[in-house]
Parts: structure tokens; C-alpha cells; sequence
């Protein structure tokens, strides 16, 4: 449900908004393969109350957690914000090397609503690069929050952001004997977590629908796993489908009208399904004496990749959304599993058992580039954000009594924990919010 209303660009009397590209304003080229994070200076809001530390604290959070900012210490700040309407003393900035910096104000509306200013100013070009403001109940503050760092993510490095998003996953208490599996709903950053279910029964595998707010995931409520949809600001749900066996590892198509999913015949073999959820009829897509599984369609809707033992052991297939076409891509040593394909179109994400080790990774669509970003104990289960510059997955470490959150970029250098209150498995990155 959309909340916030972009009212569009702030004016301010000594520059110009508009700006040639020509100048040599700050940025960040993305696709360098080592990028240095960019020093940002994030002074707090002016507010009369504590919202505006609060919402530049969670800016400044999002953007370091990116791993291509640096925020400066507030320590450091020489000049002191009280009036975000005027230039900033450039000097002040530039002598503790914020190449960019962020202002802003928060107050409130006569009928409560809370009213966030931002401003991003190049401070060695002395330029605005960012006037807007946004309207919010108080209660989504945090949102105002995010959509302000994305804003910055895109002014600076020319691609949207990823902060305004969020995750669904499995969240685990109890005994490892006796786990309670719930799903649970959280901020990309790991706040505001919301339960979606009770855990009286097992609850696995939750993925987004990338048109709505939806997902579809695999419970054992019946005694068997099953495939379900929820809606998850309503909490209506239905079943899929009854089908004969066991359903696994349900993904949504691109454009949110089928499911596929791969289904356990009595034989022990398995095969990929598609479901178009409008109709209801189901296309088997292989039709193999192996276990062929974990589907995730192209972002165009034309292609699946799956994991298929039918070479002997578990390797990375791509085939067409029909089932035709089906080719092997993975050739290095170990097993793989868990294929996504990412947002962008151009990387594969997946999760590699190799040298007793278990390794998450992405290759080129071709199967082609392989590199590991992440090796661990036990790991698995990557999930794109958005913007297909970000993994999450969940790893248990030796003796850690369960698993946890972590998110890494493309480099592999950036890798960074999930704060969540239990252990923490699954998880699937919303699309950016509405």
C-alpha cells in the first residue's frame, strides 16, 4: 500500500537543480570492479523532537550497509545544520573530505502526518543533486527513511536502490529437535519484524510475487508438503492445488500469474511443473527418471533454470518456459542446488557443495564466470534484491545452534548480518515497494 507522496524537487535560492552531465559531479561507477566507498556526511535532521537522528541514522545504516559508502563520523562535522533551506558551508565539508552531503528537516502536519525534507548537495561542486520531500503517518517512518536512501543510491551511483524493500522468511525457535518454523515479514535491514503464521505447523520455502503483495511457500499442514498462497496484508490464503506426491520449492513467474514448482512422484523422482493460477491447469515442463527441482524463470519469463542429478549428480540446467531446450550450464566440481536467476537478467545465483564446504555463488546465464562470494559450514538458499546488486542467504556455523541472515554484494567483500531475534532461515527479497 503506497503512503508516501513525493512532492518533487525543494527550491533553493543559490543553485540550480537541473544540471549538465557534463560537469564533474560526484558519483559512483558500479561496475568497476573494486569500488572505494564514497565518504557521505549524513548530518542529523532538524527536528523538535528525536525523528530527524532517528530517520538520518537509519540513511546512514542503509547506505554503508551497501558497502560503497562511507558516513563520515558526526564527530568529525564542523559546521552544525540548523537550517537545511540554506547552502551548507562548503569549505567545512570538503576539509573532512565529504565528497557528498546530506540535509534535511522533519516536522509535522497539522493533521499529523509527518513531513520529511532531504537535500543532497556535491560539496565540491557546490551543487544540489537532491530536493524532495515526502508526507507519512509517523508510524512509517522508517519507510520515509529507506526511500530517502534509495534516492540517494540512484542519484549517485545511476541505478535504483534496494532499501525500500522487504523479506520474508522462516523464523526458528525452540529445541533443534522440536523447531518452530514460522514465517515472518521483516525491513531489508532486519526491523519491524511481523509474523505471517503460527507455527503449529511447518512453514517453508515463502517466495514474493513480483506484482502484488503475495507469496507463495510449502507447509506440512496437511502431513505432506502442499503449496499455498498469502496474501500477506490480509492473511487470506488458499491452497494451490492438490497434487498427487509432494510439491517443493514454488517460485512465482514473472508476471505473478504462475507458480512452478517441482513434484515428487511415488518413483522418487521428481519433475518441474508450471501452474497458471487464473486457469489452474498445469504444464509439466521435464519429464526425466531424476530429481529435477528448485525452478527460477528468467526476469522475461522465457527461460527456467533448475537443478537436475540426471548426469549423476545435482548440476545447473537452463531450458525454455515451455520445457524445451533443456542444456546443461554447470560443469565445476561438487553439487549445486538452489539456482535464481537475477533480476538484471545476467548472473545465475546459486549454492555449491564443494570440498566440504558449501559455497554461494553466481555464474554468467551461460554457465560461464563461476565465482564464489561466500564459503561456510553450511549455507545455502540466495535471494536477489531487486537490483540484482545484492545476495541474502542463511548459514548455520559450527555449533551455532541454528541459522542465520547474512547479505553479501557481487564483489564478495561486503558481507554483512541480519539482526533477527531468532535463528533465521529462507529468505525471499520483496521487489521494490509501492
Amino acid at each position: 500500500m503506497k503512503t508516501l507522496l513525493v512532492l518533487g524537487a525543494l527550491a533553493c535560492g543559490v543553485t540550480s537543480f537541473a544540471m549538465s552531465p557534463a560537469h564533474a559531479l560526484v558519483e559512483i561507477d558500479i561496475n568497476k570492479g573494486n569500488v572505494e566507498p564514497l565518504p557521505i556526511a549524513i548530518s542529523d535532521f532538524v527536528s523538535q523532537d528525536g525523528a530527524g537522528a532517528e530517520i538520518a541514522a537509519v540513511v546512514a545504516a542503509d547506505l554503508k550497509r551497501s558497502g560503497l559508502f562511507a558516513p563520515i563520523d558526526k564527530g568529525a562535522f564542523i559546521e552544525k545544520i540548523t537550517d537545511p533551506d540554506a547552502a551548507p558551508r562548503f569549505d567545512d565539508w570538503k576539509v573532512i573530505n565529504a565528497q557528498a552531503l546530506v540535509v534535511g528537516r522533519v516536522t509535522q502536519e497539522a493533521d499529523g502526518r509527518l513531513r520529511a525534507e532531504v537535500r543532497l548537495w556535491d560539496t565540491f561542486a557546490g551543487q544540489q543533486l537532491i530536493g524532495q520531500q515526502f508526507f507519512a503517518n509517523k508510524a512509517n517512518w522508517r519507510r520515509v527513511a529507506h526511500i530517502i536512501a534509495d534516492a540517494i543510491y540512484e542519484r549517485l551511483t545511476g541505478e535504483k536502490g534496494y532499501f525500500d524493500t522487504r523479506v520474508v522468511f522462516v523464523d526458528e525457535s525452540g529445541p533443534k529437535n522440536q523447531r518452530r518454523k514460522r514465517l515472518a515479514i521483516m525491513d531489508q535491514d532486519g526491523a519491524g519484524i511481523r509474523y505471517l503464521s503460527d507455527g503449529r505447523t511447518i512453514a517453508l520455502t515463502p517466495r514474493f510475487s513480483p506484482s502484488r503483495q503475495e507469496i507463495t511457500y510449502m507447509s506440512y499442514e496437511s502431513g505432506q508438503p502442499q503449496v499455498y498462497l498469502l496474501q500477506i496484508e490480509t492473511g487470506q490464503r488458499e491452497l494451490v492445488g492438490n497434487f498427487p506426491g509432494m510439491t517443493f520449492a514454488p517460485r512465482f513467474s514473472p508476471d505473478g500469474q504462475k507458480v512452478i514448482m517441482s513434484l515428487l512422484r511415488d518413483d522418487g523422482n521428481s519433475n518441474i511443473f508450471a501452474m497458471d493460477l487464473r486457469s489452474r491447469t498445469t504444464t509439466r515442463l521435464t519429464n526425466s527418471n531424476s530429481i529435477d527441482t528448485s525452478p527460477s524463470y528468467s526476469p522475461d519469463g522465457s527461460q527456467v533454470v533448475f537443478t537436475s542429478d540426471r548426469g549423476g549428480r545435482a548440476q545447473i540446467y537452463v531450458m525454455g518456459a515451455d520445457g524445451s531446450g533443456q542444456k546443461r550450464i554447470s560443469y565445476g566440481d561438487g553439487t549445486y542446488s538452489t539456482p535464481v536467476w537475477s533480476p538484471r537478467g545476467d548472473l545465475i545465483a546459486f549454492t555449491k557443495q564443494s570440498g566440504g564446504e558449501f559455497q554461494i555463488g553466481v555464474m554468467k546465464t551461460d554457465g560461464s564466470g563461476e565465482r564464489i562470494l561466500s564459503s561456510g559450514f553450511q549455507q545455502e538458499g540466495p535471494t536477489w534484491a531487486p537490483n540484482g546488486r545484492v545476495l541474502m542467504f542463511f548459514r548455520e556455523a559450527a555449533g551455532s545452534g541454528g541459522p542465520r541472515l547474512y547479505s553479501i554484494d557481487l564483489t564478495g567483500r561486503n558481507e554483512q548480518a541480519i539482526p533477527t531475534s531468532n535463528f533465521a532461515s529462507d529468505p525471499a527479497w520483496s521487489p521494490l515497494l509501492e
